[in-house]
Formats: structure tokens, C-alpha cells, sequence
């Protein structure tokens, strides 16, 4: 799958923007500020529907503007398919692909896959469970669709169930009777969610694993493990959602089920949040994410796009060269990579021989950018 042409208009500090990509490496340099990232962020929408960094989509419009549009040709399965996406202040969403708007936007997810690289992928291991489940809910979602279905039902009925506990505890009654029909919902639906999270992980863990090894010379060990309270049995965990009734009536929420499980990121034997150096948590995170790649596409026979923000931040220039040069060998498909730095990209993809199309960005304005112009002394 190939991204060939973006259209930006008011999208962020994009008034308008036109841009053509090469096939296998795109890089786009300038300053921080110069609107390099939102240009990745304009991809990741197209193919999730949703910024990756501010998921409020009206906060995503420029600066007194009233709306915004992002419009994209794709060649993917060598079909021509066109996506786009129009926010306007105080209404809805629209998103359409080949000129035909969603009446759910959950039908475009999976169809456009995109893995994004980002420092801002640290909230995985510093912040709380809460994030590393949506990240484990947003690859399954990329090629199950049975998985985003049953998710949406299950939380859709968790908030039911959640607004009835609030109910009765401002009104001070309790009605058991009252809860059953919801708990009849949650009960098959954390099942099958929980057998889905389980199996993902223990298939995935292996390939990260050798990922990791990869990428820092077999440095040290690295695991990621898949921790539930749910039982197996839908019986028992009927049991355990009416054992759990004196909490949830105290604590007005619902407090057990595949909204309260965990993904434990260790290096060797220990937590990587606590453990790990920044270079190691980099190091991991980039592995996670260049496994998902690799897995959503074995998983749909689609290659995904790979967007590489800020690859140097916290990462040695020769890291970052080995990343290069194994993310060019043929295994990934187009690629996209910002950088602050106009010799540093050229040089290596210079050395490494990899087609490559290399953008200026300054100020919301794109151009191309002549890196043959670049002195050769200056790229030693």
C-alpha cells in the first residue's frame, strides 16, 4: 500500500499543502515548529481516522479557521482508492473514501493500516495500564474486526452498567435484578475479548522479541506479558461480577473485567518503566512498534505505512543507521521520517543506496529538497 499524493488545507499550521511520495522512503526536514510531524499526523488520520496526538478533531483546525481538509490517493492492492477527511467547527466529522461518506468510522479501521514511531510513544511505558490496553485494542482492531465489534459492545455496556451504579447511589437503592441484563452482555463479550488478548500476545511476543534483539545487537532480554483477573469460564466470571457487587455499589463503578487488565513491559526480569535507561525504553518501543508492522501485515497481506517521527530522539546516530538500513532492505513497505537535521537523512540513505524522496518543511509550506545539492564534505 502506497500513499501517492496528501492534500492539507487549515490542518494545523497547513494552509494548503500539496504533496507527491515516492513509493519507498519519504523524508521530511526543517525546524521544530516547521509542521514536519503534522504532516505524519495527516497520514495517521487518513488511516485512523483520528489524530495521533490530539484526538479532539475541531483543536486540529487551524488558527481562526472554520474547518479543515485532508485528502489522500492511495494505491493499495494496485486498486486507486481516495480518502478525506472535513472537520468543521460545532459539526460532525466527515470521512469518505472514494467520495462516499462512513455511516461508522469503526468500517475504515483495518482498511488502511499505519503504525506511527513518535517520543511521544514514552506514555506506553510511563503512563497507566489504561494506555497500553488502547494499544493493544487499536493493533487486534487492525485485523479482526469480530475484536472491534464485540470491544465497542463491551464498552457500550460497561457504561450502561456504570451510569446504573451511579443512579442507585445517588438515589440510595439498590436493585441486584436491575444489573443482570448488563452483566448478561459483559459476561460472553470479556470472554471472547480476553481469549483474543491472550492469544495476540502470546503470538506476538516472540517476534518482538527477536525484533528487539535486531535492532540493539542482542543487548539484553526483553518480554511483554498479558496479566487478567478474568477467568476463562463465562460462569466464573458471572461469579465474580456478583461477588464484586459491594465495591462496584461503593465505588460507583463497575470493578472487574478486560477494562481492568494490564500489559507488564519488562526488560530481563523487571519492569522497563523503573529498570530500563531512556536508550533502552527507546529501543524497546521502536521494536513493539516495528513488530505491529510486521504483524498487521502478516495479519491482512497489507504492508503498513511506517511514519518515523524524531527517530534520533534519544537514539545514537548508529542505532538509527542500523534502523535505516534494515526498515530499507525490502520487508517494509513506504516510509515516512522526520528530522530537524538537512545532511543527517541524506547522508544515510545515501550510504545505505535506498530510494529516497527528501522534503523541506518551513513554516507550514513543503518543498522538495535537492539533497544532491548538499557539498560532499558536508556530509562527513
Amino acid at each position: 500500500m502506497v500513499l501517492e499524493h496528501l492534500h492539507l488545507l487549515h490542518f494545523k499550521n497547513h494552509t494548503g499543502s500539496d504533496l507527491a511520495f515516492g513509493e519507498q522512503v519519504n523524508c521530511l526536514l526543517g525546524d521544530n515548529g516547521s509542521g514536519k510531524t503534522n504532516v505524519l499526523d495527516a497520514v495517521h488520520y487518513l488511516c485512523h481516522t483520528k489524530s495521533y496526538f490530539n484526538p479532539i478533531d475541531a483543536q486540529n483546525i487551524a488558527h481562526q479557521e472554520g474547518q479543515m481538509l485532508i485528502q489522500g490517493e492511495f494505491l493499495r492492492n494496485d486498486q486507486k482508492e481516495r480518502v478525506s477527511c472535513a472537520v468543521e467547527r460545532g459539526v460532525k466529522k466527515v470521512f469518505r473514501r472514494n467520495d462516499k461518506a462512513y455511516d461508522r468510522l469503526a468500517d475504515h479501521i483495518g482498511r488502511f493500516p499505519a503504525v506511527m514511531i513518535a517520543p511521544a510513544d514514552s506514555v506506553l511505558i510511563q503512563e497507566g495500564s489504561e494506555v497500553r490496553r488502547r494499544w493493544i485494542d487499536s493493533v487486534i482492531s487492525q485485523f479482526d474486526r469480530e475484536y472491534l465489534t464485540q470491544l465497542l459492545a463491551y464498552n457500550k455496556a460497561l457504561n450502561q452498567r456504570n451510569i446504573l451504579l451511579r443512579y442507585f447511589a445517588e438515589n440510595r437503592r439498590w436493585d441486584a435484578e436491575a444489573i443482570e441484563p448488563w452483566d448478561a452482555q459483559l459476561v460472553p463479550l470479556a470472554s471472547s475479548i480476553r481469549r483474543k488478548r491472550a492469544e495476540f500476545v502470546e503470538r506476538f511476543s516472540p517476534a518482538f522479541e527477536e525484533t528487539y534483539r535486531e535492532i540493539t545487537n542482542g543487548a539484553e532480554s526483553v518480554c511483554i506479558r498479558y496479566l487478567t483477573k478474568v477467568p476463562e469460564q463465562d460462569q466464573e466470571f458471572q461469579r465474580q461480577l456478583i461477588a464484586a457487587q459491594g465495591d462496584d455499589r461503593q465505588l460507583r463503578r463497575t470493578t472487574v473485567g478486560i477494562h481492568k487488565d494490564e500489559l507488564s513491559l519488562e526488560l530481563g526480569e523487571y519492569p522497563i518503566k523503573r529498570f530500563g535507561s531512556q536508550g533502552q525504553q527507546k529501543s524497546f518501543l521502536i521494536a513493539l512498534r516495528l513488530t505491529q508492522l510486521a504483524y498487521i501485515e502478516e495479519a491482512t497481506g497489507v504492508k503498513p505505512i511506517l511514519l518515523l517521527d524524531d527517530i534520533f530522539d534519544k537514539i545514537d546516530d548508529k542505532r538509527v543507521q542500523a534502523l535505516m538500513t534494515w526498515v530499507t532492505k525490502g520487508e517494509f513497505g513506504q516510509v515516512f521520517i522526520t528530522d530537524t537535521d538537512l545532511e543527517r537523512i541524506p547522508r544515510m540513505f545515501r550510504d545505505i543506496g535506498a530510494d529516497v524522496r527528501v522534503f523541506e518543511v518551513e513554516r507550514g509550506g513543503v518543498n522538495p529538497y535537492d539533497s544532491n545539492s548538499v557539498a560532499p564534505d558536508a556530509l562527513t
